[in-house]
């Protein structure tokens, strides 16, 4: 049996807007294991990106715990959180998220830096990655205003790769994409769990429940179905 990768128990998060309080998240539970593929699904306002947040560190539950390769990150200051994403989690997001002025290969290269990687390190790793996400090497040069959609989002993949992280969290990867290009792109996340990787993708496309192993529905704060 593969060990626990993420473990989110009761976990609650709450936001003060003026005098009156949201929840986000009403003590929401489960368990991803090494090697899944996780989608977790909802409506707008469901509670997917509050989760995505946490189980990125980019945010602590106000109750509850979560523990991220049995780390309780709710226990961690900002200065811990960052080594915990920086060690354990490659974000794909929606927009891509590229720096325009920089080449597809410099923004592969941006999460080695924080690795203290040295420049030629950086820049052979970074190759590699851009290869295993399909973008060949004549576009390593190219600004992302000068690649399509798929093209970028290949960088942002290749990025997320640049620190071998145990776990690669997607917000809606396919969002931005024609059907033909987001399929290619899920095809290419689908091999890379295959091949071991932990890959959790937040959602509302139906279509990606074709490639994952368990799919999470959140409603309101709450998960209200978990299908494996």
């Amino acid at each position: 049996m593969m060990n626990s990768i993420v473990e989110v128990n009761n976990a609650v998060r709450t936001y003060r807007m003026g005098s009156s309080k949201v929840h986000a998240l009403k003590g929401v539970s489960f368990e991803v294991r090494e090697g899944d593929f996780l989608a977790i699904m909802g409506s707008s306002g469901s509670g997917k990106s509050t989760m995505l947040n946490l189980i990125g560190c980019l945010d602590k539950p106000t109750k509850g715990t979560i523990h991220i390769n049995g780390v309780n990150i709710a226990k961690l200051n900002d200065d811990g959180l960052t080594d915990i994403r920086r060690d354990n989690i490659g974000f794909i997001f929606q927009q891509f998220n590229l720096i325009p002025t920089l080449t597809a290969l410099e923004n592969v290269e941006i999460p080695m830096i924080f690795k203290r990687l040295g420049p030629q390190k950086r820049r052979k790793k970074a190759l590699k990655m851009l290869e295993l996400a399909q973008l060949g090497r004549e576009y390593a040069t190219h600004k992302p205003g000068e690649l399509s959609g798929g093209q970028q989002q290949r960088v942002a993949i290749a990025r997320a790769l640049a620190n071998d992280p145990p776990i690669i969290l997607a917000d809606e990867p396919t969002g931005n994409l024609d059907s033909k290009t987001g399929k290619g792109v899920m095809e290419l996340l689908s091999d890379l769990n295959r091949k071991g990787k932990t890959l959790i993708v937040v959602t509302h496309d139906p279509k990606i429940i074709e490639y994952s192993n368990t799919t999470i529905y959140l409603q309101d704060g709450e998960v209200v179905d978990e299908i494996d």
